[in-house]
Parts: C-alpha cells; structure tokens; sequence
C-alpha cells in the first residue's frame, strides 16, 4: 500500500539531527506496525517538500533504512518496507514511555461497564457444534442476490443514496417496503411518517428508553428477559421492577401499580420462547388503559413462525398508540447488519427522529437502499421460506435429541423459533458447563444473564440451531448430556 507524504511530521523539540529524525519516524512506524511489509514510501522528493526540508537529507536517511533492512530499493519503483524489516522494538527517543496521567474514575462519569451478557464467540464458526443464537448460517443466506443488490446500490442511478445526507430522514423505498409488506404481516398498518429506521434494535429500545423515562419514573421488564434492556433502563435512572414470566409469557396480573413503561417480547418471549395467548394480550392493553402506562413490544423474530401462524401483533390490537413496536432485519438477515425499526404514534416518532439526528443522523443511506432492494425483489423471502425449511427439520431432530437426555426443554415457541430453553439438573452451574462444554468444540449460552436480582437460578441455558447443521445436532447434544454427567 502506498504511504502518503501527509502521514510524516517534524517534532521540533527532537533531540537529533533532522536525518536521524526520519530515520525514527520511518523505523519506529515499522516496528509498532504501522508501515507494514511491501508499504511503498514516499518518494525523496515529495516527501522533502511535504517537510520542507533538503532532499539530500531524505535520501541519506532512506540510505541508512536500507542498510538496517528497514526499507528495501527497487530500481525505478521507489523505497518500500522490507519483507526481513526488523521486529524488536527500539528505545524510546526520549528516555520515557507513554505514561496515561488521567484519574479515568474521576473522569468517567458514567459508567458504561460491567453489565450482565452473553458471551459471543467472535469465531464461532470454527467450533464443530456451535448452538449459538443469533448467528448467521451461511449456507442460508444467498450472497449473490446480496452483492447484486450492492451493486446495484452503487450505480449512477443510486447515487444519492451512496452520497447524500438524509439528516433526520430514512431510505424512502425502504420504508415503503416496510410499510405496506413487512408490517400488515403483523397486522399493523402505519404511514411513513410512523416509521423510523434504527441501528438494530437494541438502539430503538434505548432510543425508546431515554425518550419515555427518567428520575422518578417505573419501567417493568420480563425475568428472565432479554439481558440488554437492564442495561438499557439502567442509564435512565429510573424505578425498575422485573416481573417473572410463566409458562404463557409475562402475566398481567404481576405487574405493579406505578408504572409508566412495560417493556415485552409478546411473541417469542426473550429467552422461554414462549408465545403470550390473545386472551393474555388484549387483558395486557386493557390493563395499559387503565392505569395509563406505554408498552415497547420487542417483536424481534417474527419470520421464524413456521409451525403455526403468528398471533397478530400486540401493536396491531392497539387502539389508543399505546405500543411502541420493535422490529429488526438483523436477526432475519445477519446481525452485522444492524438494521432495525420503530413504529409509532407520530409525536414519538418526531421526538426519536430528532434524537437519532441528535446521536448519528441516520443509518447509513447505501445500507439502507441495499436493503430496501434485497427486500423487493422478492430474494428475502425465498430466503426468509429456506430458513423456516431449515428450522423447522433442525428442530425436530434437537427435540428427539434432548428427549434421552437428562435436559428439560423449559420453553420452546409454539409458532417456532431459532431454539431452546433448557433447564439442567439442580446444582449444575451451566456458566462453568459451558466453559467446560468449550473445551469439546460445544458452544452453548449460559442462562444467568437472562435473570435478575442475585438469587437467580444459574441451571439454564438457550440451546440454538439456527447455526449448526441437523447432522451435527445429535452428537453435539450426546456432549452435552456426558459434560453433565461428568459434573
């Protein structure tokens, strides 16, 4: 790669002569790693001009790089980083090494660290039974459509899509498409102006958070639930309480008096799968009614319904623009994507409009239009009908599976889903059967960080097959069953 003149800068307080100084610039560069093996330096002359120094002395430093094997000369090509250059650090020019002087827990003054979550494997791939939720499954995803798609973001017709600004506005065709194919889907109907887009959904529940709560406030969430939105209320500063779920999801008759936000995952509830009746769901916006208080419906994976079809919707029995619905294409798609929406009474949506424009204007416009594309001609949902296939046969073969184990299935969806909630015997902590799991090429995700409070059951675990292949999940579950044993 080309190294360019701009990246160079005189230090006039060196203690040196000016060649010995370019001499470091370039070496120490090398060293940390900066300039890397086949980098084509400045030529002599561009770079004595950018400096404004002789020529004569660039090329002497250049000369005594050479002889170190620092640099390397190619007969009318120029000077570039050595393929042998050498590896060991040299001695800092002036004696002393960066010291950081700053008391950070004086400075911080709001701490963002130490919250529960699950741990992602950042190369899951290369274990040989990752039931790891969440995750993309390659062969289920087609690259090709996605790349023309890409493409065709990128041509002269879509120029502005790639270039402009749209400040607090979102990729036209892709809120078209969201509203008149992926909402009436859940029953929803909504105008653009009730729509906005998101960096995935985790940043439209903070986005909601912020806006509807404060000091003095009362938001509900489901125990166990989704581990970020504590994190997420947390930073508003205020009252939390966590209602525990049963079998038919979170119960209206738990919730407390005072409340002023009731954040839920109604379909497939975050982690037990568990999918909240109707009868359940209109006593829930009764109950909203008449005490007054906002839901945030987390609806985050919807498509996966292949067994039944999908209950409506809370937003869609909503009738007095109490829901605040959450969807996201990152669970569906892939979850680098980041790409998600908020449906909303208009006075909300112009107050997370503004706050968005506020934080990061708007989610990057030739994402946004690709997107738009995949979804329109038609390439996700033949992809959206291949994963459903899939999920459903892999499922079936983790269910027989689990059934010779010692493993109860604690939740599973009654519309489908990506997978399981499994309970373990009392006394297995599963945070240390995962780590042991791990060691066998088994991923799994520990069950703690759903809960809340400290005494909380560390027994469970979800248990995905969205990201290991049918032929795997046998042994991976026969691992599994032996690590328990073995515990």
């Amino acid at each position: 790669m080309p190294l360019v003149e701009d990246t160079f800068f005189l230090d006039p307080n060196f203690q040196g002569s000016l060649q010995n100084q370019i001499r470091q610039i370039v070496a120490s560069a090398i060293l940390a790693g900066r300039f890397q093996a086949g980098d084509k330096l400045p030529s002599s002359r561009k770079l004595a001009l950018h400096l404004g120094i002789s020529r004569i002395t660039v090329t002497l430093a250049y000369h005594e790089l050479v002889a170190d094997d620092y640099i390397t000369s190619a007969n009318r090509s120029g000077y570039f980083v050595s393929e042998t250059a050498p590896t060991a650090p040299l001695p800092p020019i002036n004696g002393e090494m960066f010291k950081d002087r700053v008391d950070w827990s004086r400075a911080v003054q709001r701490s963002f660290t130490g919250a529960k979550k699950v741990k992602k494997k950042f190369n899951w791939r290369s274990y040989p039974y990752p039931f790891m939720c969440g995750q993309p499954d390659p062969s289920l995803f087609n690259q090709a459509h996605w790349r023309l798609c890409a493409l065709q973001a990128l041509g002269k017709k879509e120029f502005d899509s790639l270039t402009s600004d749209y400040a607090e506005q979102d990729d036209p065709e892709l809120v078209n498409f969201i509203a008149r194919h992926t909402l009436p889907r859940r029953g929803i109907l909504a105008r653009p102006e009730q729509i906005l887009v998101t960096v995935g959904a985790q940043n439209a529940m903070w986005m909601a958070a912020q806006i509807l709560l404060g000091v003095g406030s009362v938001a509900v969430h489901e125990n166990p639930g989704y581990y970020g939105i504590t994190e997420v209320l947390r930073h508003t500063g205020c009252t939390r309480h966590a209602v525990d779920v049963d079998d038919l999801g979170l119960p209206p008759d738990g919730l407390p008096d005072d409340l002023d936000v009731l954040f839920t995952t109604p379909s497939h509830q975050c982690p037990t799968m568990t999918t909240m009746p109707m009868q359940r769901r209109h006593a829930l916006l009764q109950l909203a009614r008449e005490k007054d208080f906002l839901i945030v419906e987390d609806d985050y994976e919807f498509e996966m319904s292949f067994l039944n079809a999908p209950s409506p919707a809370l937003k869609s029995l909503d009738k007095d623009g109490r829901v605040i619905y959450i969807g996201s294409f990152s669970k569906s798609l892939f979850p680098g994507l980041r790409l998600g929406y908020m449906v909303a009474s208009e006075p909300f949506i112009e107050q997370a409009r503004a706050m968005r424009l506020a934080i990061l204007r708007h989610p990057p416009g030739n994402i946004q239009r690709t997107t738009a594309f995949f979804l329109g001609l038609g390439h996700y949902d033949a992809m959206i009908k291949r994963m459903r296939n899939v999920f459903s046969k892999r499922r079936k073969v983790m269910d027989t599976a689990l059934q010779n184990t010692c493993l109860k299935i604690a939740g599973r969806a009654s519309y489908g889903g990506s997978n399981f909630w499994v309970e373990a015997p009392k006394g297995i902590d599963t945070e240390i059967l995962a780590a042991r799991l791990e060691q066998n090429g088994v991923l799994i995700e520990a069950g703690a960080p759903f809960f809340n409070g400290e005494d909380t059951p560390d027994n469970f675990f979800r248990l995905a097959y969205s990201s290991i292949k049918s032929e795997k999940i046998p042994e991976g579950i026969r691992l599994i069953a032996n690590a328990i044993d073995d515990y």
